[in-house]
């Protein structure tokens, strides 16, 4: 399936899909001035039918100053990962364009709809050195990137990685950062009680109270 679409043409899609009402509710997380005002559903719909898109045309909407046209590129590397081996030079394209354009994913949601499969798929297979490397990096939304991506990790029960990465963010600051690292160790849990027990004996004292509520959490969501 191919697709004609331009960045230009779906934002001109987000315009006509504005809602008032939207743009009121959205504009309460992020800046009101990036904001168009489409419903999510409509942008995963968008970035689903439209996930052929050539990247260079991905790459125009993740520089977007439009927050849902960054939600529906990163929409549509989710989709692009979701399809065909780990192995083709299409994957290796969306894992290498998700990395050379974090500056634009830049908030929770934006990490959160790609990083497991865009990143954390990819890399199931192969070295743990750019979750390492994100791990440290002094931009807080990367970082939340490598714990994210992990959880990918951790549902395949490889828990060692993740691990390290969680103990090098236990202590980190930034918000988003611990509430990534209390559903990461929520899902060790789920994959194996003992070792997230045995991880909580020896840690116990650097898990923060926001941690902590989010690894506890039993909700599906962990939200």
């Amino acid at each position: 399936m191919t697709t004609a679409s331009t960045a230009e043409e779906i934002l001109e899609r987000l315009r006509e899909l504005a809602d008032p009402a939207e743009h009121t509710k959205i504009s309460k997380r992020v800046d009101p001035g990036q904001v168009i005002g489409v419903r999510m559903k409509h942008l995963f719909d968008l970035a689903k039918a439209e996930k052929a898109m050539d990247l260079d045309e991905v790459r125009t909407l993740l520089r977007s100053p439009w927050y849902e046209a960054r939600v529906v590129a990163v929409s549509i590397l989710d989709f692009r990962a979701r399809e065909g081996p780990s192995d083709s030079d299409d994957r290796r394209a969306v894992y290498e364009l998700y990395l050379a354009e974090h500056d634009h994913i830049d908030a929770w949601d934006l990490v959160d709809r790609a990083a497991p499969r865009v990143i954390g798929d990819y890399l199931l297979r192969r070295s743990r050195d750019p979750l390492f490397e994100l791990a440290r990096s002094a931009n807080p939304w990367e970082r939340r990137t490598a714990v994210t991506a992990a959880f990918w990790l951790i549902r395949a029960d490889d828990l060692a990685d993740p691990l390290a990465i969680i103990d090098l963010l236990l202590d980190d600051e930034e918000h988003f950062v611990q509430t990534s690292v209390g559903t990461a160790l929520r899902e060790v849990g789920r994959s194996d009680a003992a070792v997230l027990e045995d991880f909580v004996t020896r840690n116990g004292h650097r898990i923060s109270p926001v941690t902590r509520r989010l690894m506890t959490d039993r909700s599906p969501s962990g939200r």
